[in-house]
Order: C-alpha cells, then sequence, then structure tokens
C-alpha cells in the first residue's frame, strides 16, 4: 500500500509539472490582439463560403495569419493592430488583393469578388487556390499505393495509445500479447514520420506502442507492398505512424486527460504555432497504468528423459502451470520541432524527440508436475516461482529534413538525417520453492538475481530526388544509409537453500551485433493513354553484419571469446506498379515487390533467457534473411456513401523462419529458430464502407486466406523423437466489424466487433477469438471539448488459445494479456476550426502529399 501511494504521489507531482509546462507555452504564444470579423461576397452580394483570407503583416511577418470564411461567407480572427494586405482568394474566384489598417476590434465590412470568366476557358482544379482539409468523412480511404486510416474517428481508442489505434485498423491485426501481424504475418517493418524510430525501440513490443498516445497520431498508412522507393524489410509490409504536425495559422493544439480502470491516467497535448515562414510544435504528455495477466499452460511429455525409446521405458511427464503477473508502468515523451521556409525553393525541419518508459511486474508461476511410468507412480512436484523485477527505458531521436526545389518545372531534392539512441536496463529477482513428494529428491528453494542491459545507437542518412519529364512521366532516385549497433549484456547469479550466490556463467552473457545497409533505387513512373499507369522500380541493398559474442567458463568463470559471425550480401529488389481507371470512381490495381526479412539482432544471440526454468528461448548466429515475393490485384471503387476495395494476394517465401522444440535432460522445453522450409500465403483482404443514413457508418474489414507451409527438421538425427514437421496447409479468416452512430450532432457512438477463426498446421492448433468494444463521444464547450467514454473487450474474451502437438510433447496453452478496461477522457481545443494550407500549385502529376518516405504509385 505504501508503494501504491509514494508512486501516486509521484505521478501527482509529474502531472503537475506537465501541465505547468503546457501551461507556459500556452502563454508564451500569447498576443495583445484585436477580434475583426468580416464577410466575402461576390458581386451579387452573394456571399462565397470557404474562401481563404490571409492577412499578411507589413511590419512584422510574425503577426501574418490566415482564415476559412464558413458557409455564410463570414470569419472572425484576432489579429495584432498594424498594416496588412490582404489576399482573397476562392474557388471559381479571381484573387483580390487590398490593403487594411486595423487599429481597433470591429467588422472589417465586405469584401467583393470576382467569378472567373467562361472565357478564360479554366478548369476548377487548375486554378491556384486553398486546401481545406476538414473532419475527414470516412475513417478509412484507398490511395493508389496504401490504405489510409484515420484515427481521429475511431472512438474507442480516444484516450488509448497506439495498440489500442491498431486493433482497429483495416489489415492489422494485434494479438493479446501485443504482437501486430498484417495478414498473419508478423514481419511487419514499423515507420514513424516515414523513418525507423526509436520510439518503437529495439525489442520494446507492446510497452513501446503504449508509450505512444492515440492522440498525438494523426493517420496510419498501411503499406502491404511497397515500392522499391521504401526499404525492402518487412515481409508482411510497412505501418507508417504519421504524428500530428497541425498546419493552422497562429496558435492551435489540443490537451487531452484519460482515467481509466484497471487504474491508468493519461495527460497529453499537442500544441502548434504557426507565424509567417516558421511554424513551431510540441506534442507531450505522460501516464501511469496498472494492469494484469494470466496464463495457463498444460505439457504432456510422451518419453523418458534419459531413453529414446519409450517402448524401453514407457514414461510420462505432465505438468501444470498456472500464472498471473501484475504490473504498473509510467510512460513520458516529448517531441518538439520547427518547420521555416527560407524561401519559396527552400525548407528546412529540425526536431528532437524523447521517451521513456519504467515498469514493475510481479508474476507468480504455479507448477504441478507428475513424472510416473506404466508399472508404478514416481514422482509428485509441486513448485511455486515468483519473479520480482523492473526495467527502464530511455529513447531520443533527433532528426533533421532539407526539401530544396530546383527551377520551375518540379524537380526536388531531399536530404534528411536522423540520429537515435535506444537503452533499457533491468533487473529482476525470482524465488521458487519446491515440494517433492519422492524420497529421491529433497524440498528445496533457490533464488536468482538477473541483470539485463541492452542498448542501440542508429543512424540514417537518406537523399531522394524528383525530376518530372513532361507532363505525364516522373523519374525517382535515392540512396539510404543505415548504421545500427546493438549492445546486449545479461547476467544471473543463484543462491540454493540460502547459501552463498554464485554466477551462473552458463546464462552470462555479452553480445555485440551490428549492421551497416546501404540501398539504392531508382524507379519510373507514368501513363499510356489517360487510364493506364505504370511504375517500375528496382532497388539494390549491400548489407555487412557483425555479430561478436562473449560468454563465461562455467568452471573458472573466464571470459570466452566466440568465433565472430559476419555476413556479407547484395540483393536486388524490383517492384511493380500498374493502375487501369475503369471511370473515374473505379480503378483496377495490380502490382509485385520483392522484399526480405533479416533476423532480428535477438534471434541471433546463442544464449538462453532465464525467465522460466521449464520454457527456454535462445537466438541462432546462424539464422539467415528469408526472401518473398508478392503479388497483389485489387480493385477500388469509391462513391459518397460506399468504397469497396477488394485486393487478391500471393507470398512465397524461402528458409522461413520457423522456431524448432525439444525437450531436454531436465524436461524443459527448449526453443531455436531456424531456416527451414517455404511459406505460401494467398487470399482475399476485403474493406468496404457503407453510409446508409447520415447518422449511421459502416465499416467491414475481412480477410479470407490460406496457407502452405513445407518443411522438417532434426537437431538430433539420431533421435526420431526430436523431428518438427512445419509441414501443413488449411484455410482460415478474420473479421472486423465498425457501427458508428450519430444521434445528434454533438454525440456519436461506437461499437466494435472482431472475430478471427481457428488456424491449424502439423504441429499448432490455434483456437478462435473474438471481441467486443464501446466507445462514446460527446461534444462540449462549444466544440472546444470532447468527453470520451469507452469499453475495450466487453465480455472479457480476449484470450490466446494454442494446442501444440509434436513427437516428444504436447502443449495446451491460453493467455490474457489484460482483462476487461475501461477510460474516460476529457479534450480541450485551442482556437479549433478547419485547417487552412497556404496557395498551392495545379495539381499534377508531381505532386506528393505524403510524407519523408512516402511512395506514389502509377497515376
Amino acid at each position: 500500500m505504501t508503494d501504491k501511494i509514494e508512486i501516486s504521489s509521484m505521478i501527482r507531482k509529474r502531472t503537475l509539472g506537465l501541465v505547468f509546462v503546457l501551461g507556459a507555452a500556452s502563454f508564451a504564444f500569447a498576443q495583445e490582439k484585436a477580434n475583426v470579423t468580416g464577410k466575402i461576397v461576390d458581386k451579387h452580394n452573394v456571399a462565397v463560403p470557404y474562401a481563404s483570407v490571409s492577412f499578411s503583416s507589413k511590419a512584422n511577418k510574425l503577426f501574418s495569419d490566415a482564415v476559412l470564411t464558413d458557409e455564410k461567407g463570414e470569419y472572425r480572427l484576432a489579429l495584432v493592430p498594424g498594416a496588412y494586405a490582404i489576399t482573397v482568394e476562392a474557388i471559381d474566384f479571381k484573387k483580390v488583393t487590398l490593403n487594411k489598417q486595423i487599429t481597433t476590434a470591429g467588422n472589417l465590412g465586405n469584401f467583393t469578388v470576382e467569378a472567373e470568366g467562361s472565357a478564360t476557358n479554366t478548369k476548377t482544379q487548375d486554378i491556384q487556390g486553398v486546401t481545406i482539409t476538414a473532419q475527414a468523412v470516412k475513417a478509412y480511404r484507398v490511395e493508389i499505393d496504401k490504405k489510409v486510416y484515420d484515427p481521429s474517428l475511431d472512438i474507442v481508442a480516444k484516450g488509448g495509445n497506439l495498440q489500442d489505434v491498431l486493433a482497429n485498423v483495416p489489415s492489422v491485426s494485434v494479438d493479446t500479447d501485443g504482437t501486430v501481424s498484417m495478414r498473419g504475418n508478423t514481419n511487419v517493418k514499423f515507420l514513424i514520420n516515414g523513418k525507423p524510430s526509436s520510439l518503437l525501440g529495439i525489442d520494446d513490443g507492446a510497452n513501446a506502442m503504449q508509450s505512444i498516445p492515440a492522440d498525438q497520431i494523426e493517420r496510419i498508412e498501411v503499406i502491404t507492398n511497397p515500392s522499391s522507393k521504401f526499404e525492402a524489410s518487412g515481409t508482411a509490409g510497412i505501418l507508417n505512424i504519421i504524428l500530428k504536425k497541425d498546419k493552422k495559422m497562429g496558435f492551435n493544439g489540443t490537451v487531452t486527460g484519460t482515467l481509466g480502470y484497471l487504474p491508468r491516467t493519461n495527460l497529453n497535448a499537442n500544441l502548434n504555432w504557426r507565424k509567417g515562414n516558421w511554424t513551431w510544435y510540441v506534442n507531450g504528455g505522460g501516464g501511469y497504468n496498472e494492469n494484469e495477466s494470466s496464463s495457463k499452460n498444460i505439457t504432456t511429455r510422451k518419453d523418458d528423459i534419459n531413453n529414446l525409446s519409450a517402448e524401453a521405458f514407457p514414461f510420462t511427464q505432465y505438468s501444470n502451470q498456472t500464472g498471473k503477473s501484475e504490473r504498473t508502468g509510467e510512460n513520458y515523451n516529448l517531441t518538439a520541432g520547427l518547420v521555416h521556409d527560407i524561401s519559396d525553393k527552400t525548407s528546412i525541419n529540425l526536431s528532437g524527440m524523447i521517451r521513456s518508459f519504467n515498469n514493475n511486474s510481479n508474476t507468480l508461476n504455479n507448477y504441478a508436475e507428475k513424472v510416473y511410468s506404466s508399472s508404478s507412480f514416481f514422482n509428485n512436484i509441486d513448485r511455486e516461482r515468483n519473479s520480482y523485477g523492473d526495467s527502464k527505458n530511455f529513447a531520443n531521436q533527433f532528426d533533421f529534413g532539407l526539401d530544396q526545389k530546383i527551377g520551375d518545372n518540379g524537380q526536388l531534392l531531399n536530404i534528411s538525417g536522423s540520429y537515435q539512441n535506444n537503452k533499457t536496463d533491468g533487473n529482476s529477482q525470482i524465488v521458487q520453492n519446491t515440494f517433492v513428494q519422492s524420497i529421491l529428491q529433497p524440498t528445496g528453494n533457490s533464488v536468482n538475481n538477473v541483470t539485463t542491459s541492452s542498448k542501440s545507437n542508429t543512424f540514417i542518412g537518406k537523399a531522394d530526388y524528383e525530376l518530372p519529364i513532361g507532363e505525364k512521366s516522373k523519374l525517382e532516385a535515392g540512396a539510404r544509409y543505415d548504421y545500427n549497433k546493438n549492445t546486449y549484456d545479461y547476467f544471473v547469479n543463484q543462491s540454493n537453500d540460502g547459501g552463498a550466490f554464485y554466477t551462473r556463467y552458463d546464462f552470462t552473457s555479452n553480445t555485440v551485433y551490428s549492421e551497416n545497409i546501404l540501398g539504392l533505387y531508382a524507379q519510373f513512373k507514368s501513363k499510356l493513354g489517360e487510364k493506364l499507369g505504370y511504375q517500375l522500380g528496382l532497388r539494390s541493398e549491400t548489407s555487412a553484419i557483425d555479430i561478436n559474442f562473449l560468454k563465461y567458463d562455467q568452471l573458472t568463470g573466464a571470459a570466452i571469446q566466440q568465433p565472430e559471425v559476419k555476413k556479407n550480401y547484395t540483393e536486388f529488389f524490383p517492384s511493380v506498379f500498374l493502375s487501369y481507371e475503369l471511370n473515374k470512381n473505379n480503378q483496377l490495381l495490380l502490382n509485385y515487390s520483392r522484399r526480405i526479412n533479416r533476423p532480428r539482432a535477438f534471434s541471433l544471440i546463442p544464449f538462453m533467457s532465464f525467465d522460466d526454468d521449464r520454457n527456454y528461448f535462445r537466438g541462432n548466429p546462424d539464422l539467415n534473411p528469408t526472401y518473398e515475393n508478392s503479388f497483389e490485384l485489387g480493385y477500388s471503387l469509391s462513391k459518397s456513401k460506399i468504397s469497396f476495395n477488394p485486393t487478391i494476394y500471393f507470398k512465397k517465401s524461402q528458409d522461413e523462419q520457423n522456431r524448432y522444440q525439444f525437450v531436454d535432460d531436465t524436461g524443459a522445453i527448449n526453443t531455436i529458430p531456424y531456416n527451414i522450409g517455404t511459406e505460401t500465403n494467398y487470399g482475399l483482404d476485403m474493406n468496404a464502407t457503407y453510409d446508409p443514413f447520415k447518422w449511421w457508418k459502416i465499416m467491414l474489414s475481412t480477410d479470407l486466406y490460406g496457407y502452405k507451409n513445407e518443411g522438417t527438421f532434426n537437431l538430433f538425427p539420431d533421435n526420431p523423437r526430436t523431428l518438427n514437421d512445419f509441414s501443413g496447409d488449411g484455410f482460415s479468416y478474420r473479421i472486423r466489424f465498425n457501427n458508428t452512430f450519430k444521434p445528434n450532432k454533438n454525440l456519436s457512438l461506437q461499437v466494435q466487433s472482431f472475430y478471427r477463426a481457428g488456424e491449424k498446421t502439423a504441429m499448432n492448433n490455434r483456437k478462435a477469438m473474438y471481441g467486443f468494444d464501446f466507445g462514446a463521444s460527446q461534444t462540449i464547450w462549444k466544440g472546444s471539448g470532447t468527453i470520451g467514454f469507452n469499453v475495450r473487450d466487453i465480455f472479457n474474451t480476449r484470450k490466446m488459445s494454442n494446442y501444440s502437438d509434436n513427437a516428444q510433447f504436447t502443449r495446451d496453452m491460453e493467455m490474457q494479456w489484460q482483462p476487461r478496461q475501461f477510460s474516460l477522457s476529457l479534450t480541450y481545443r485551442f482556437k479549433q476550426g478547419e485547417k487552412v494550407e497556404q496557395p498551392k500549385r495545379k495539381k499534377d502529376i508531381n505532386s506528393n502529399s505524403s510524407g519523408d518516405d512516402d511512395q506514389q504509385g502509377p497515376m
């Protein structure tokens, strides 16, 4: 209880500190201003809605501002008194510029704009004008090269985190332990703002995703078959998380506070200040959460520990393991940056990010083991294993970017660099008591201290160049260099029955993993006629990977340097994109790409972890990359009330990474990854939205897929019982169904549901799982505030169950990562309104609406 009081006090202090920081930022942006109003009309005195009105200060560019008129042609904004050049622009109207001296608050009267004459033969889409970005009508949309999900309409995820948002993204699945997959493949490449990021860490998993608030995410881009412009890693595809950087003029922002149960508190803010050629933004927040998980594991061994032949000595070992874990965590993050338009052709951006999370856990595992032969009862063992641990993580990242337009024909050069650092330190104590009903073994206990430390340093340098060729074609080329160095230290000591501690050299180790990857790409996009577009690309990646191991002699403790593992290879990765426009709202898409799955550093470390002495995992330094060929054929239909996007896909990989398992002479299950066989995946990924009424929106996502695995492996060829057969085939499906209701202007309700069917291979039989979520959102304070409430896993059914069967053992497992949860959130907006961008050029093939590493398919 004392610990909880101290934690709560600490959280209150840090939360108050964050409030003061955000408050100080708000006051810093404040200016003494006069509230002015006005109206834009045509020559017949008819209101002109959604016109852009820009006020350019002649004294100080920082005082400049802009606003959109409402549906009545009226506008309102606050300006520092002074002389202004006022520019009015509206679609289908001529641009008007006039001068005005503003001294006090008041109405500036009507400004008149003149309609474009038909004699100009100018199309509306060719006029220089403004981009109006209001709230998205649909949470999900399909673009030529990716699918884009807007979490702002996801009521259930309000006040949550990245993991909560991903659970509702079409084509994406999140297991109960936080494992993310796309179309059943867990080899997903995560990017933040187009780059790998230290915010997601090296092996931080669910902890890292839970430290990124949902309120800081602008959109998520799902790229199932990336082009050659992207790095080639990630056989499942790429999830690009775009964080918020507001484009509204003046000071804008939101602050969101959340309370939830199991106990959870969060405070997050997104602040933006844009004046003239400068934009500053700050996103930050922190929180505290408690969580609990449970597991059940029944393992039955089929053969004798000491005899290869079960017929020689019929033998069974039965283990019933139940576990419960309680966790508490704190997380804090801060992102700050600026963008400066040096000129119309040159822009620079700088940003920095820091993130930390601290976790404490208490895990209790109970084992009831029975070992007996066919003739008589042999042994009965009850064991209790308590694990107390804490881990601290700190990550930072610094980014620089330069955008340079060359000439007036659309040439663009982008240069960027990123330095990232991530460090995690962990300590845990494992106390185990054993109660044996046998004369062969005494009752005993042991205490183990486990210390872990991991650190990564990353540098990324990129250069991208775009060259328009005529009106329909564009050539893109670029280079990218990645340097990563990961260091892992692992130390274990042990005390038996209250005796002195001694070092467990069989677990203590040190590993240094480093990789250098140089990527070069070129791709050409164009159109044949008005309907057929194509994009051809080729990427090369040269990889140099070094792995150094240091282990210790189990008797003397002397350090033993292991042979260095080096892997150097160059591979080529082509991509082809084709699109055909059937009409304005219909198009066919066909694409192909080759991908690579490099083993994660953790999978290469050949030393065992000590988390569970009945289940050991160790890496394999000889693990090689997996290569995959991926094909997609899609159709896209988009109308006002309905969108429909079915995609047929086929993927085949070679040297697939599978986890080989065997039982050692202590009865513990060992797991080691190996390159074994091939894997084929095919299916129909279908996403659709339908708005039957203005107050009801439906989103449906389904994945009907087949799979075929081929491959067998035996680490001990003389023992047929240790053979693992990974072969198997079958068919399965996943369904996600979301309904959003809007009974009135200010109230929104949402019900989300999913069903994941079972899946069976030669060794594993994963059982079906389903779940329901509910969310409600109420707008208050004349649109300046929102109250949100949600319930996740209403019926407490999100439990992962799996049955394994091989020659040595069977295992029946069930795990629930977190139980049903509730949360209540409050959001406050500063100067919230329509987003206004500066006038843009004529829309053509050279436009690029996305971020750093974005691609564009054929037009």
